[in-house]
């Protein structure tokens, strides 16, 4: 008889033990969404989840009374020594390893499972674990808010536009993504190569064929360069050519907006201060040796954030940095 109770002990204590790793190995404000989401096993555990310190007297004074239990049984069956050894052996093993191995894996449904047994636990030992659990309330205060990583709120939004009738659209999770990884990328990233940008001589004269040439280009912004499209010095505004007398005239006199320049390895959330600061929509991005390598605009930032191309009446191509990869992986298969 006394081998049927140590059995039924054994499995008691690795439940308890199993349990109270399995419970706090979930994070709380975790299954409180869930369960807002509609997780059935979520919202069983959360509340007892919610009284954390509670649960936790009871799950702890459980498994204590349980291990001591072992220890007598197996005292009336062995020798003390043996009986001892045994003990330390068969919880150890059967009563800590094995099941908070099991829980940390599964704790979400194996806990569920459970929640039923637990709450009959917490009433019987109520008297003894309500007054230490509000000690420990006074004592240690209320568990630690949760810190999430950008990755971590991401799922998050993810999660509440799968659900049917969230109030998170797919445009609204596109935009919060886009917002939260747009400063893990760099100028080089977002930017217009100079392979795909049109550029014009300062002592270009404009007349007939350099207007159809700006006119067809579809942008409204155009770099100006002296001798070497290396030495871009201003940007000529499409907009300043209207009401101008441009008879004779060059782009470098037409174009009086001085260039500015920005690094390729600049972050994106630093390069968006900087429009602001600068209050200027485009900017020549040099690389690591002070050559041109295209431009960035601001248009390319906050498409970066909202998930999808700014694209104008105007504009010839939606992307010029597909375009530009395209071309560039072509030359790659002829070179094969």
């Amino acid at each position: 008889m006394n081998y049927i109770i140590v059995i039924v002990l054994i499995l008691f204590s690795a439940l308890f033990s199993g349990l109270t790793l399995g419970f706090f190995s979930l994070n709380r404000d975790d299954l409180k969404r869930k369960a807002h989401l509609g997780d059935k096993r979520a919202k069983k555990i959360y509340s007892l989840r919610k009284n954390g310190n509670l649960l936790l007297c009871t799950l702890l004074i459980g498994n204590i009374a349980v291990n001591s239990a072992i220890s007598i049984f197996l005292g009336s069956i062995a020798s003390g020594v043996t009986a001892g050894i045994t003990a330390t052996g068969l919880i150890v093993i059967f009563g800590e390893i094995i099941p908070q191995a099991s829980f940390s894996r599964h704790a979400l449904t194996l806990g569920a499972k459970f929640v039923w047994l637990v709450r009959i636990l917490v009433i019987i030992l109520y008297p003894v674990c309500w007054p230490l659990s509000k000690i420990l309330d006074k004592i240690l205060g209320d568990e630690m808010p949760t810190i999430y990583s950008k990755h971590e709120i991401a799922k998050l939004i993810e999660d509440h536009e799968d659900l049917k009738g969230s109030d998170v659209d797919r445009d609204e999770e596109r935009i919060i993504k886009g917002a939260l990884s747009y400063s893990e990328k760099t100028v080089e990233d977002i930017m217009t190569p100079r392979t795909e940008v049109i550029l014009l001589q300062a002592d270009q004269i404009l007349d007939k064929k350099t207007i159809i040439k700006i006119k067809k280009s579809g942008h409204s912004r155009i770099p100006i360069y002296k001798k070497d499209p290396d030495d871009i010095v201003s940007i000529l505004y499409v907009k300043d050519m209207i009401g101008e007398n441009l008879k004779n005239k060059t782009t470098g006199e037409i174009a009086k907006r001085s260039a500015i320049f920005v690094d390729c390895g600049k972050p994106l959330d630093d390069l968006l201060n900087e429009f602001k600061r600068k209050k200027n929509h485009l900017f020549v991005v040099l690389n690591q040796f002070g050559g041109v390598s295209g431009i960035v605009t601001i248009e390319d930032v906050l498409e970066e954030i909202i998930g999808v191309e700014i694209v104008d009446e105007f504009d010839v191509y939606e992307d010029l940095q597909k375009v530009a990869k395209k071309k560039a992986s072509k030359k790659n298969l002829n070179k094969v």
